[in-house]
């Protein structure tokens, strides 16, 4: 049924497959797959009356959609980035990792990164890193029309990124461009690059024309000078053709597409139980019109018969139950979340809850590799390589240029809330590895950071260490 609807989205012979391909699964993830479909779900045959050609289902736009696959892209999204989850970057030096956790809050990368995991769910994403008047600013891009370019001898950096992409004559006025009236419905090539020292635009030129009237825009292309490519190109899942990884939930869109149908079609049955056809036998009655209502009696000959075209209400049971096992086939293909919050009779401790999610936890542990270790890091190394390019403020204040030679790391929380009793446990175990003398105070205060909110590492030892102090001060004999 996939393969049929996908059939219908027009392929552009101008650009890669890749394209195309990437194009669907962004229907799929919005939710606009079915936009293709000339039909609704209730048109039976075609025609202003309903008196023409019998319409396939394959034709009609399911009436009911489930959103399974997008479900499962905001659940793990949410396990990864969302609010109390978001990785601590830790750096070796105090000061460099409070400037960076100032960053992170000013540019809202939290925000950033779970928009770039959303949309890279199809397959990947881009992150544009921008410097504006000394702030920050980051940028999430589909990768539909953006083509990379690795260094030869580092297959893991950037040479160039182009965007190359098909815009109306319209839109390019809109964006104060000089545009003809008569060419506004055309359409024109529209490219732009950026390499380690310029984002180039060029002028946009017809489609169809040679391109060699590809001319620069000097206008809008702008120097950066930064050294490198400023965008962060992210893979999703190991998997999948280069320069893309693997989707998500495309394992999961062929069942969610027969769920969709199949609830439409449970739908329409219900319908028509409550308004059944009415099956007249010939001879039938007399020439006055019909009426079907409790109050009006339908009137036949003796050979005559009349009857309801009913539908069983077993049918509509056996769809449901057919759907419930499409469910959990579709859940487990993409490691979604499988577990029924309401068999939980009662507050669960974080270690349960992970059991309960475990298959969750697993695909959102592999997007940590991606968008976490990878990408989060590759983004704060380029804000490291910028500051020693422009004098960057945070929260209005200037910054001086981080050492290059830091090293990061992120201290990722628990996936779940702990319960008073969870954070009981946790602070014995690190109160007794202290005692024991195989943990020291500084990595005992980051292990309960995230439990306990606290943001700057360093300043909370100084407080205990004045606190401590403060205490055997009083505890002195006068």
């Amino acid at each position: 049924m996939f393969g049929s609807i996908t059939d219908r989205i027009p392929r552009d012979q101008d650009f890669p497959d890749r394209v195309w391909q990437l194009d669907c699964l962004r229907r799929v993830l919005n939710g606009t797959l079915y936009n293709v479909l000339p039909f609704q779900f209730h048109q039976e045959r075609k025609g202003i009356n309903g008196d023409g050609d019998y319409i396939p289902i394959a034709e009609r736009r399911p009436s009911i959609r489930y959103g399974l696959c997008r479900m499962v892209v905001d659940d793990s999204v949410a396990l990864l980035f969302g609010e109390g989850r978001f990785p601590t970057i830790d750096a070796n030096d105090p000061e460099t990792s409070k400037i960076i956790a100032d960053i992170v809050k000013e540019t809202l990368l939290n925000r950033v990164m779970l928009e770039a995991a959303l949309r890279g769910s199809i397959g990947s994403a881009v992150i544009l890193l921008q410097v504006f008047r000394g702030r920050l600013f980051f940028e999430v891009m589909d990768t539909l029309y953006l083509t990379p370019e690795w260094q030869r001898e580092a297959p893991d950096t950037l040479q160039q990124v182009t965007e190359r992409r098909k815009v109306s004559g319209a839109l390019l006025r809109e964006q104060g461009y000089d545009v003809d009236d008569d060419a506004l419905n055309a359409d024109f090539w529209f490219v732009r690059k950026w390499d380690s020292d310029i984002e180039t635009w060029f002028l946009p030129w017809r489609v169809g024309d040679t391109a060699s009237a590809m001319r620069k825009d000097s206008d809008r292309s702008v120097a950066h000078r930064l050294g490198f490519v400023p965008m962060v190109w992210i893979r999703n899942l190991p998997g999948g053709e280069a320069p893309d990884g693997a989707s998500t939930f495309r394992p999961a869109v062929d069942t969610s597409v027969e769920i969709d149908y199949q609830l439409s079609q449970a739908g329409r049955g219900l319908k028509y139980s409550s308004d059944p056809t009415l099956l007249l036998k010939e001879p039938a009655t007399s020439d006055a019109s019909l009426v079907r209502s409790g109050s009006s009696a339908i009137v036949v000959s003796a050979d005559g018969d009349a009857k309801m075209l009913e539908i069983s209400g077993t049918a509509s049971s056996a769809v449901i139950d057919y759907v419930r096992t499409l469910r959990e086939m579709a859940l487990e293909s993409i490691h979604g979340n499988r577990s029924n919050a309401d068999r939980v009779s009662a507050a669960q401790s974080g270690r349960a809850m992970e059991l309960l999610f475990a298959p969750l936890i697993s695909l959102a542990d592999n997007l940590r590799v991606s968008y976490g270790e990878d990408a989060l890091l590759k983004l704060i190394r380029m804000v490291m390589m910028a500051s020693h390019r422009y004098s960057i403020k945070v929260f209005g204040q200037p910054i001086k240029p981080l050492p290059l030679e830091t090293r990061l790391s992120l201290k990722w929380g628990p996936w779940f809330s702990l319960t008073l009793a969870d954070k009981m446990q946790q602070a014995q175990a690190v109160s007794t590895a202290m005692a024991a003398g195989v943990m020291s105070r500084e990595t005992a205060v980051k292990e309960l950071a995230s439990i306990y909110d606290v943001e700057d590492v360093d300043l909370e030892l100084k407080r205990i260490a004045a606190e401590q102090q403060a205490t055997q001060q009083d505890t002195k004999p006068k």
